[in-house]
Order: C-alpha cells, then sequence, then structure tokens
C-alpha cells in the first residue's frame, strides 16, 4: 500500500538535452498516464517560446511561471502523472521542496559532451547564447548537480541507453517506491 501523502506522479528533472521529453513520451506510452511538459504550457500560456520569453521579459519572470506551474500540479487533484519539468526548476529551494511532494522525481543526466551534442543545433536553448555553449553547460552543470541530487529519489545516467530501457528501470524503481518503500536506492536502474 503506497503511503497516503505521495501521489503516484513520477517527476523527471535534469539539464537540458538529458532526455527528458524523449523518456517522458516513453512512460506516457507505456503506463497510459497524462504527460505534462512544463515548459510547454508555459509556452501556452506566455503566447511565445521560452528563448522570447527570456528575451523579452527576463528569466526572473520564466523561473516565476515555472514556480507558479509547478505548485499547481502539486495542489491538482490529478495525482498519476508523468511531469517533465525545465532544466532549471530546481534553480528555486522552494520547487525542490515541491518536487518531493509531487510524487517519484528521477534525475535523468548525461555527461556534458553528450549535453553538448544533443543541444548544438538547438536555437530553442536560451541559457545557451554564449560564446562557449560547453564552457556554459559544465558552470550551470556545476551548479545545478548538488540541487538535482537533493531533489531526486533516483539518479538514471541516460547516456548510451535507449529510451525504453531508460523508462523500464525507471517503472521499476517507481515500483518499489509506490510501494511504500520510500527509501528506495538512489541509483541507477
Amino acid at each position: 500500500m503506497q503511503p497516503p501523502s505521495i501521489p503516484n506522479n513520477i517527476v523527471l528533472i535534469g539539464f537540458m538535452g538529458c532526455g527528458k521529453s524523449t523518456i517522458s513520451r516513453e512512460l506516457r506510452r507505456l503506463l497510459g498516464y497524462p504527460l505534462v511538459d512544463m515548459d510547454a504550457i508555459i509556452e501556452e500560456r506566455a503566447a511565445k517560446p521560452i528563448n522570447r520569453i527570456f528575451e523579452e521579459d527576463g528569466e526572473l519572470v520564466f523561473r516565476d511561471m515555472e514556480s507558479g506551474l509547478l505548485e499547481e500540479l502539486a495542489a491538482a487533484a490529478e495525482k498519476t502523472r508523468i511531469i517533465a519539468t525545465g532544466g532549471g526548476v530546481v534553480v528555486r529551494s522552494q520547487n525542490r521542496a515541491t518536487l518531493q511532494r509531487l510524487g517519484y522525481v528521477v534525475w535523468l543526466c548525461a555527461p556534458p559532451a553528450v549535453i553538448l551534442s544533443r543541444t548544438r543545433n538547438s536555437q530553442e536553448r536560451p541559457l545557451l547564447h554564449a560564446d562557449d555553449p560547453a564552457a556554459r553547460i559544465a558552470t550551470l552543470l556545476a551548479e545545478r548537480e548538488p540541487w538535482y541530487r537533493q531533489s531526486a529519489h533516483l539518479t538514471v545516467e541516460t547516456a548510451g541507453l535507449s529510451s525504453r530501457e531508460i523508462a523500464t528501470g525507471i517503472l521499476e524503481s517507481a515500483r518499489y517506491f509506490f510501494a511504500g518503500h520510500p527509501h528506495a536506492p538512489c541509483q541507477e536502474p
């Protein structure tokens, strides 16, 4: 029996390019749970893409929208969803606490070189609009890693694994967690 205070949401966190969108779609396919893509919802509400929110309104406005949406999700009646967060959701301590209330939090991670390869051609990554994207990735990862680690029940290295392998491992670990073992091992599946 699951603890009454923990919903059955599976929440994916991690840096851009680590596979949150891909893995969330695979989890939705396997479980049939609704998929909530936080960045897509924010873009829809703002009626513009995230890179324009950053350019026109600033990162602070985006982070406020992100925090507000996270609180909405935590308060919602629906408690069995796949939730794909934005890469920087962990920068605010209040968000890290909310993530823990949302359900089973999985940190998807990849080495900086893999992230650069996956994001290199994207014009929609405002935090990588820099002279040296590789250095920017390394800096942001170093800054956020402790917050990802603090927030996650499970850490999954996505490089070299198929989305099906990753999703299957997450589901096995989540079942253990939701069965009433909130201290499931925090390691790769």
